[in-house]
């Protein structure tokens, strides 16, 4: 078979491992999901985010501000599919497989290996990390399409005397438009590449580094001043360990533990100067930073555990276990016999770099999401390692070599995909906010025999999730937004939109079981499952006296997610 057979059949299979079943699993979309088909939806609809912006650089949600290119490129799908999951997963998947394209053409660009190229390929097309991302409206399939693009055509340019380097500016000035690690590792990542091949650059025509610079200025100067003076900063400030609120108390508690050890007891106990030299948020902001940077690299997240957000894994490691063996072999293999230095360097900083921006966030130590950016290059040290374990075998261990891999590969993946199509569904339900869409279904069937629809915010916050799934026309929700409030007895002050009214009731000693008394014949409620003491699925006459059942609606498992009740004349 032909290189170019291989490789259209490894693209076939990563499209179908991305594109099979795409609207069915994951079992439903999030809340992250549905702000990006709301916002690509009202910005279809009226060319502004949900919240009013006209064209923004950032957009401006409910919960926070979202770099915009991935909601941008939800546009075109959504205004065919609709706020459906083909219609905004849909852009994540197609740059999943485009992402699987891009690492071929950087490999054998970078060296001209075609094999070496085809392996990495493959690797990322079967990758669990890479295909969990590519099957939901995350933004990092792009960024790591553009980044791997943008070095391609860095690369190229290297050979072609710059002429590519406007294209490698460009795309790679794209990728802070995409997610927020870039932000730190771009412009860091860019720095490098200049120092370590300033001879070839300096060295281009000055055509091709202004068209270059240009490039870089008009697409990099936008989100690099919004992010510095606009709505971006607030995102870092929400998940940075240096806004962390829990530090302060930390340090106090510590200072105060070393001083009851040394028999200091009663209030106002005041600390040392080595109390303080020893605790104090530099040395916890490093502590924490030490430990998200190693846990990055810890086998339990790479090839046992993975991410324990089931939104960002099924629970099993990012890699399959035998690539460990691949991973430790190409490592050791590159170290000590790959001969140019700078590509050794450029390999080396890639992924230790990459692991920088996730490790100064709360959490970040196996948040698979900002580690993403040392996927490739992990990628290219299994495939490495595959390569050249290959090549330095004779004809019969060769064959035992790739035989005993192969068939432990196929035996991690099947399970992986057992998993992923079995237990996966039941397993993540809630993490994927399922039962959302049943509810607002139905109460769009119902709702015009009620003069109120309230809307329980006792699990999720639902507005999202009443927009999304609604399809609420962005116009309206622009003129309502912020949305006022209306005080209705037991239920405090409600947040309201038209007929829909977003709240609990939350007054001392109330619940669902006083509801009766709170609400009329005219209203309809979405309760939270939890909000009720019986599974009305099952016990349908367990219905709270004085209230009627209208639906149940069970997550996937059959277990009760949601009750629309009203109240019994």
């Amino acid at each position: 078979m032909t290189p170019k057979k291989i490789l259209f059949l490894i693209l076939a299979i990563a499209a179908f491992l991305r594109l099979w079943g795409i609207s069915k699993v994951p079992v439903s979309l999030f809340g992250d999901e549905l702000d990006v088909g709301y916002q690509a939806y009202s910005i279809l609809k009226t060319g502004k985010d949900y919240s009013g912006n006209p064209w923004p650089l950032h957009f401006e949600s409910l919960a926070e501000w979202r770099t915009p290119l991935y909601l941008y490129s939800a546009v075109p799908t959504v205004a065919i599919f609709g706020i459906s999951p083909l219609g905004v997963r849909l852009p994540a998947a197609i740059f999943g497989i485009l992402g699987v394209l891009a690492l071929y053409f950087l490999v054998k660009e970078i060296f001209t290996d075609e094999k070496l190229a085809l392996i990495s390929a493959g690797v990322l097309a079967f990758s669990p990390w890479h295909i969990q991302y590519s099957r939901a409206a995350f933004e990092v399939t792009e960024l790591i399409f553009l980044l791997l693009m943008g070095l391609y055509f860095f690369f190229k340019s290297i050979k072609k005397s710059g002429k590519w380097l406007w294209a490698s500016a460009g795309l790679l000035a794209l990728t802070p438009w995409v997610y927020s690690t870039a932000k730190l590792f771009t412009p860091l990542f860019l720095v490098f590449l200049f120092l370590v091949w300033r001879k070839e650059i300096l060295g281009f025509s000055k055509k091709y580094l202004v068209w270059a610079a240009v490039a870089l200025l008009i697409i990099g100067t936008p989100i690099a001043y919004s992010t510095l003076f606009g709505g971006g900063t607030q995102r870092f400030g929400y998940i940075s360990i240096f806004t962390d609120p829990t530090i302060r108390p930390e340090v106090g508690v510590a200072r105060e533990r070393d001083a009851r050890m040394r028999g200091e007891l009663g209030a106002g106990l005041r600390p040392t100067v080595i109390d303080k030299l020893i605790h104090n948020k530099f040395t916890l902001w490093g502590t924490f930073i030490v430990k998200n940077y190693f846990e990055a690299f810890s086998t339990e997240f790479l090839f046992n555990k993975g991410d324990l957000n089931l939104r960002h894994s099924i629970g099993v490691g990012e890699f399959f276990k035998i690539e460990a063996l691949a991973l430790l072999l190409g490592a050791a293999f590159f170290l000590t016999t790959f001969k140019e230095k700078r590509l050794k360097l450029f390999i080396i900083f890639w992924i230790l770099l990459g692991a920088i921006p996730a490790a100064i966030t709360r959490e970040g130590g196996r948040h698979a999401t900002r580690l993403i950016l040392i996927l490739p290059p992990l990628v290219f040290l299994i495939s490495y390692g595959l390569v050249e374990t290959i090549n330095s075998l004779k004809a019969r261990a060769k064959l035992l070599f790739i035989t005993s891999y192969l068939i432990l590969f196929a035996v991690g993946f099947i399970s992986y995909q057992h998993n992923f199509w079995v237990h996966y569904p039941w397993d993540s339900e809630r993490w994927w906010h399922a039962g959302f869409k049943e509810s607002f279904q139905t109460i769009k069937e119902v709702e015009k025999d009620y003069d109120r629809v309230i809307i329980s915010m006792a699990g999720e916050p639902a507005w999202i999730f009443f927009a999304g799934w609604s399809q609420y026309p962005p116009e309206k929700w622009h003129k309502g937004y912020p949305f006022e409030q209306s005080y209705i007895d037991g239920f405090g002050g409600l947040s309201f939109i038209d007929k829909y009214y977003f709240g609990s009731p939350d007054e001392k000693g109330i619940s669902i079981y006083d509801l009766p008394k709170l609400i009329t014949e005219k209203d309809l409620y979405l309760a939270v499952a939890k909000e009720v003491s019986w599974n009305l699925i099952m016990e349908p006459d367990r219905t709270p006296i004085g209230l009627k059942l209208i639906k149940a609606i069970a997550y996937p498992s059959g277990e009760p997610a949601y009750y629309l009740l009203t109240k019994n004349p």
